[in-house]
């Protein structure tokens, strides 16, 4: 299979993911979560261990994008976080089905408090912030160490990689948390590197090439990479699939975009990193 060559289909891949996700988030919108949009934080000390999956069947008739945490040494205690501003009647209908229920005292809602959207708009603004300085900091670098093409391209990747996780996760409609932005920080670093690496071998291979042999060399570059970057993320994704199936929920929201976004990236650096640097070599020459 030739890589380079086959460019206008992977390109046509992820255009289609893309596209796709950006239209369903303008019609339907993205499923934000409580971090972004405000709403209510409700612990409760339980007499026992309970599954988040037995307590989630009391908040879906409330809401059903409400993530459920354990906390505390047992994990007897419960937190709730709703994306619904519930108000004190409210709050306090929610917890008598929890005393009814599980035989609770009076005492046993620990903490209750509401979220306004202005705490969810100071995160959006400085999630979008880090993004932006960790992508500029990566183009200076990678200019300097390579060359401004070499810059563009990873830059483009990478922004290929946020765009597709977002995209999946307005068709899925999963909610949109801080974790993922941790996450999404996470995946951008990891993609970087792998793609730095084909760019490495692209640069020694070049040395010994034919002029404006830009296709040949990139083919050549990622073939003799291609089993280091996939045994890479094999080993990170089997460490990562394990905390997903293992760990608690608020773990799980952030090992899923780690787990997508790894993915994307591996495809990424070797199917769209290096066929754009090909499109930019082509078109400016010494760049």
């Amino acid at each position: 299979m030739n890589i380079i060559k086959n460019k206008k289909i992977w390109f046509s891949l992820s255009l289609i993911v893309i596209i796709t996700g950006m239209v369903l988030g303008m019609i339907r919108g993205y499923n934000l979560g409580i971090d972004f949009t405000g709403g209510t934080l409700i612990e409760i000390q339980m007499n026992e261990y309970v599954e988040a999956d037995e307590i989630r069947e009391i908040t879906d008739e409330i809401d059903k994008s409400a993530t459920i945490n354990h906390i505390g040494e047992t994990k007897d205690i419960i937190q709730i976080r709703t994306t619904k501003n519930l108000n004190n009647e409210e709050r306090i209908n929610l917890f008598n089905i929890f005393k009814e229920k599980y035989n609770l005292e009076d005492s046993q809602p620990l903490r209750s408090e509401q979220f306004g959207p202005a705490m969810g708009k100071e995160i959006q603004n400085k999630a979008l912030l880090s993004v932006l300085v960790a992508t500029v900091g990566m183009l200076i670098y990678i200019t300097f160490r390579f060359q401004l093409s070499y810059g563009i391209s990873a830059i483009l990747a990478l922004t290929h990689d946020v765009l597709f996780v977002l995209a999946i996760y307005a068709i899925f409609r999963i909610p949109l948390n801080s974790p993922f932005v941790a996450a999404m920080l996470t995946v951008v670093g990891y993609s970087i590197n792998d793609t730095i690496v084909i760019f490495d071998r692209i640069r020694e291979n070049m040395k010994n090439a034919k002029r404006n042999a830009y296709e040949e060399v990139a083919e050549t570059s990622i073939k003799q990479t291609i089993s280091r970057s996939i045994n890479t993320s094999l080993t990170t994704l089997l460490a990562i699939v394990a905390l997903y199936v293992f760990g608690v929920e608020s773990i799980r929201e952030f090992t899923f975009p780690l787990l997508s976004g790894i993915m994307i990236g591996t495809y990424s650096s070797i199917f769209i990193a290096s066929p754009i640097w090909v499109l930019i070599k082509g078109k400016k020459g010494n760049i």
